[in-house]
């Protein structure tokens, strides 16, 4: 039941084949449950790759969504629209950090692009320091602060800039990569293709206090760990280490595509016109996704409930081939004794559908916020029954 790159639907299918996909088609989702056109439900850990934040069908969210629509669905960044200021400042008080400028975008690796853009024009400089194991995205610049992406799909000529990789768990190590020629350090707090892999407040300290010294912006790519996935607004709150900028998406927008920076004061202020732009970014549809995102998170506790739940799941998980836990809130990696890939398909069998990361012996979780210990409790009953 693993997934599979050339299907004979694939051979007939007018989408370009570059995706590997499960053994399963979707017909509709509701809650934390997938309905798939066999008959099957689905118990869904995946979150479509961490965005159903609020789940699938949440009424809030769908509420905001036909209200928006029926009042203006679309106008440009060169016409003032309320719900794109109102929206920004919810973004910047949910986050709590002091970040209060927001530029809104539409993706990812399009919010890592604009980042990276704004510390080579502000400082000036040449290189860029990321993380071993890290992932921002598949466009230029985030290309190539992705851990591997130069040996295997990169594509480009040549990459933008010089980039250098530390290892992540090496705070010691800081100051060998990062100095007066570097201009931005990005990073996931906690990793999310490199096996749901929390890096850690030392570390995260390390990075702050090494770009303090040399003058280098510190950017928290919270796209996957950030909008409540570990249980606190971004994961610069739950780690006490407040990053220069976040950039965040997925569950930003509970499926409907939106990004965002949020930027300091002391990077806000060197901003000037045409330093970023977008077409679609900042859409009121966007940003009242988003705006419900961020309404349905507080007034359901959701924060609270990620906390628990994902508790629940590192107490009484540990059976069958799942050997321990790291990671943080719902973006947790279970490792696995044997092929997580292996453990993933079983689970699918039994109608359970979880991820895979670059750690070949990690499963991952990307649940939704709403998720409950009575589907943990289906999960470890399904886990037990997998030979370890």
């Amino acid at each position: 039941m693993a997934a599979t790159s050339l299907t004979a639907k694939a051979l007939t299918s007018h989408l370009a084949q570059v995706f590997a996909q499960y053994p399963i088609e979707v017909a509709h989702g509701e809650g934390v449950w997938l309905y798939a056109r066999d008959g099957r439900k689905i118990l869904d850990f995946y979150g479509g790759h961490a965005v159903a934040g609020l789940g699938y069908g949440h009424p809030h969210w769908l509420a905001a969504l036909e209200r928006q629509a029926r009042q203006m669905a679309f106008q440009t960044n060169a016409v003032g629209v309320a719900i794109r200021e109102h929206a920004a400042a919810r973004l910047a008080k949910f986050a709590d950090l002091g970040l209060d400028t927001v530029f809104w975008i539409n993706s990812g690796a399009e919010a890592n692009e604009n980042a990276l853009k704004l510390a080579f024009k502000q400082t000036g400089r040449g290189k860029a320091v990321a993380l071993e194991q890290g992932w921002h995205g598949r466009t230029a610049a985030a290309g190539a602060v992705t851990w591997g992406a130069l040996h295997t799909w990169y594509g480009f000529p040549r990459t933008p800039f010089d980039a250098s990789f530390a290892p992540r768990n090496d705070p010691a190590a800081v100051e060998r990569f990062v100095d007066r020629d570097t201009a931005a350090v990005i990073v996931e707090p906690v990793q999310g293709v490199g096996g749901a892999y929390d890096v850690g407040k030392p570390m995260l300290q390390a990075l702050r206090r090494r770009c303090d010294e040399v003058g280098a912006l510190l950017i928290f790519d919270e796209v996957q760990c950030g909008m409540g996935r570990t249980g606190s607004p971004f994961a610069a709150n739950h780690h006490g280490v407040t990053p220069d900028i976040i950039t965040t998406a997925k569950a930003l927008g509970n499926g409907f595509p939106v990004s965002a920076l949020l930027l300091s004061k002391h990077v806000a202020k060197h901003i000037k016109y045409n330093d970023m732009g977008t077409t679609f970014g900042g859409g009121p549809m966007a940003c009242a996704a988003a705006e419900a995102v961020i309404e349905t998170i507080e007034s359901e506790s959701l924060l609270a409930n990620v906390r628990q739940v994902s508790a629940y799941i590192r107490s009484n998980c540990i059976v069958g081939p799942i050997t321990g836990s790291q990671g943080a809130g719902f973006l947790l990696g279970l490792k696995t004794s044997r092929p997580a890939k292996e453990v993933q398909a079983a689970l699918l069998e039994k109608n359970i559908l979880t991820g895979t990361s670059g750690d070949p012996n990690v499963l991952r979780l990307l649940p939704a916020y709403i998720l409950n210990e009575g589907h943990v409790d289906q999960l470890c009953d399904a886990l037990v029954k997998i030979p370890a």
